[in-house]
């Protein structure tokens, strides 16, 4: 490696006003509440979406499995594809991206132009997801990092909180194209702001980046990257089938159970903003402990999850949890791998679909199957595992240390 040419590079990538750092921080953050509320737009908006293309529920439904398909597939190669391009045209590119993708599915005539529309943004959130905790190091001060990365998720947040009521209240006012349209001129606002607060951000030429397979022969990456797949694992486990849990046990209605689900945005929403000043002190408490209190969550809501007040409470303290946790493996990934923060982005984007698609599935057959107690049951077990093998990570970082 040419360490005179990284020295300049991390020198020039540093450099400048940082306060119009922070803006382009902001202005990621915005794009992730686009790209998150994109992903989710079809949740709330199925049956529109399917009696309008001619196709069933379950083919609409498809319009969030490609995405999340071609995100896996992004995420492992991008970072080797794109070596030796300037980021912030990368990323303009991918917003750029996501606006051609609202565009096309908002105006799609049939359903073979609406899946690739939605293959497009799958392509964007591998993408924007992959090189997020990398950007951000180059935006703010090493010790800004994890505030940086929390207001990152903070628009992740709000976009889970927002997308479904939102997709379904604009659904019924101006159809589910115009829902999927409203998100293109926020992608247009974003496209703008990036372009004018990213600093130039030069690809590392100078120097060999490691592939994304290569980077588990570490131990600690290997470790690390099995433990947050059974930390979402675990969490979309339960977190799928809050709805029907509600409605079937806690004898939930529409109304109520809105109100919960908003509730759980909120907390979450709060987390993010709270986690990273946690996040400056010590990141392997964090990984530890969030799980370990989740697991006792999941348990919880099995044995009182019958009555509404407390099943709420414990679903509020789920959401300040749960959306806390990515900024803490974000955070873990940006003090693990510094030199390569892109491609470990794309290994911890694609082990992170994986999970939530295998959770999601195993949770459902087990709830279909079973009931609710067999599926939460299940989180608990691999919200558990997963703060033991944290545990295991922190081990293995001390031993690489010593090294």
């Amino acid at each position: 490696m040419d360490n005179t040419s990284h020295t300049d590079f991390e020198m020039n990538s540093k450099s400048g006003n940082q306060a119009g750092s922070w803006a382009a921080v902001l202005a990621m953050s915005l794009g992730a509440f686009a790209l998150v509320a994109s992903e989710f737009m079809p949740v709330s908006l199925l049956t529109p979406i399917a009696v309008d293309l001619h196709i069933s529920e379950g083919q609409a439904g498809q319009a969030i499995s490609v995405s999340g398909a071609f995100a896996v597939l992004t995420s492992l190669f991008i970072s080797s594809l794109v070596n030796g391009i300037n980021r912030k045209t990368l990323l303009l590119s991918l917003i750029g991206m996501m606006i051609v993708s609202g565009t096309i599915v908002s105006l799609a005539p049939n359903y073979i132009i609406f899946m690739c529309g939605r293959a497009m943004i799958g392509i964007v959130i591998g993408g924007f997801w992959s090189m997020s905790a990398a950007t951000a190091m180059r935006l703010v001060e090493d010790h800004h990092v994890p505030r940086a990365l929390a207001i990152l998720n903070g628009g992740n947040a709000l976009a889970t909180v927002i997308a479904a009521p939102a997709g379904s209240f604009l659904g019924g006012l101006i159809g589910w194209r115009g829902a999927f349209f409203c998100v293109v001129p926020v992608a247009v606002i974003v496209f703008v702001w990036q372009f004018l607060s990213l600093p130039s951000m030069p690809g590392e030429r100078h120097r060999h980046s490691a592939s994304v397979f290569a980077l588990l022969m570490r131990p600690i990456v290997r470790m690390g990257m099995i433990a947050v797949s059974l930390f979402f694992m675990g969490q979309f486990t339960l977190f799928t089938y809050v709805r029907p849990f509600l409605e079937d046990v806690a004898c939930v209605g529409v109304s109520t159970l809105s109100l919960i689900l908003f509730l759980m945005g909120v907390f979450g929403f709060v987390g993010t903003v709270l986690i990273g000043r946690v996040l400056k002190k010590s990141v392997y408490p964090v990984l530890i402990i969030i799980p370990t209190l989740m697991a006792f969550l999941a348990i919880s809501l099995v044995v009182f999850g019958k009555w509404l007040v407390v099943a709420t409470v414990i679903l509020a303290v789920w959401g300040l949890l749960a959306t806390s946790a990515p900024v803490g493996w974000w955070t873990w990934l940006a003090r693990t791998l510094p030199q390569d923060a892109e491609a470990g982005g794309g290994l911890m984007v694609a082990v992170v679909q994986l999970a939530i698609t295998l959770g999601a599935t195993f949770g459902g057959i087990l709830f279909d199957g079973i009931g609710y107690q067999a599926t939460f049951g299940v989180s608990t077990v691999e919200l558990a595992i997963a703060a033991l093998l944290a545990v295991v990570t922190m081990q293995a970082g001390r031993s690489e240390a010593i090294k």
